[in-house]
């Protein structure tokens, strides 16, 4: 395996010019670069990247906890993590955590160990680790930053949207549709982006003074626990003639309810779901949903995240993105009668 010392030998250089040539072309010389370069390309020589990190302290890692890779919500998400990572010549290391407090705990410790340089959790719980690791370093801004979920209380910049301004016209569509009953299926409520959508799509059910009308069922983002909440909304005496869902996930369990119970989408029974995940669009009827930026959610939390590990003075401020109902065929007014 050739090393930095033959390379500089043929060239006719120092170690460090051939360093220089590898890190920062632009300040050697065109003709030393190019003598440099192509010794490099005969002796077949590749930089050692952990001598590299030794010197930098850095590892050119990025680490990335994710509470379920299943599912397909966050995959696109990682998409843009690992894109914009990749730009800047950083690595993506993913852990799937499963909902599971003791995984995100040591996923975190690779931060104190310094096997990754920065932590981008797309869970609702700050590790106990990372926040002690915080601490350890303040006042500078630790390289942690939290996607999707946006708790004010963690001191943790964060991407993510309105969660509460979007329930909220998920419900406006439902309400000037003319639909009155309208049931609600949120997502677990210890998680922060549940609580905001439920505090909107109640706060536009009293707006309406339709409140006593709404029915909240809870579901875990899976299709069985949609399917099992719609079962109980459906088998009332009074059924919803609409029902709102906090993922494309349970709205796909809903669809599946309402057909084993020989109802129409959208003719018997409006659906709305939240994401738009990419089967969405291709559901039987195509579903009425919220459509998140989860590519940008991605990007924003790794500028967030290189912002940090720049050492810019100031610590960077969470960032709210932009989001979209998307009105698709699941969705329509209630049949006379209903």
């Amino acid at each position: 395996m050739p090393n930095i010392y033959e390379v500089a030998r043929r060239a006719g250089v120092s170690t460090a010019t051939v360093s220089r040539v590898l890190s920062q072309p632009g300040v050697v010389s065109p003709d030393t670069r190019i003598r440099v370069l192509r010794a490099v390309e005969h002796l077949g020589y590749t930089p050692n990247a952990a001598a590299k990190n030794l010197r930098t302290l850095r590892t050119g890692k990025l680490l990335v906890t994710v509470p379920d890779i299943s599912n397909p919500f966050f995959s696109i998400i990682l998409q843009g993590i690992e894109d914009a990572a990749q730009r800047e010549d950083y690595a993506v290391l993913v852990g799937d955590t499963q909902h599971d407090a003791c995984r995100e705990e040591w996923y975190a410790q690779m931060l104190r160990r310094k096997e990754a340089d920065g932590l981008i959790f797309l869970g609702h719980r700050l590790p106990r680790e990372a926040a002690t690791f915080a601490e350890s370093i303040a006042p500078r801004c630790a390289p942690v930053v939290n996607g999707c979920e946006f708790n004010p209380r963690l001191g943790v910049p964060s991407v993510h949207i309105d969660n509460a301004k979007a329930a909220s016209e998920a419900m406006d569509h439902l309400y000037r549709l003319g639909h009155r009953r309208i049931g609600v299926i949120t997502g677990p409520l210890v998680s922060p982006l549940s609580r905001d959508r439920l505090a909107g799509a109640l706060a536009r059910a009293k707006k309406g003074r339709a409140e006593r009308d709404a029915s909240v069922m809870h579901g875990d983002f899976s299709i069985e626990s949609g399917a099992v909440a719609a079962e109980r909304l459906l088998g009332r005496r009074e059924r919803p003639t609409a029902i709102f869902c906090f993922n494309d996930e349970m709205a796909m369990g809903v669809i599946q309810t309402a057909r084993r119970r020989t109802l129409r989408v959208p003719d018997d029974l409006s659906v709305v779901g939240f994401d738009d995940i990419r089967f969405a669009r291709c559901l039987d009827p195509p579903l009425t949903t919220v459509a998140q930026p989860m590519r940008a959610i991605g990007e924003g939390t790794v500028r967030l995240l290189l912002h940090i590990l720049s050492g810019a003075p100031e610590p960077p401020g969470s960032v709210t993105l932009p989001h979209t109902l998307t009105v698709r065929s699941s969705t329509a007014p209630p049949r006379t009668g209903l």
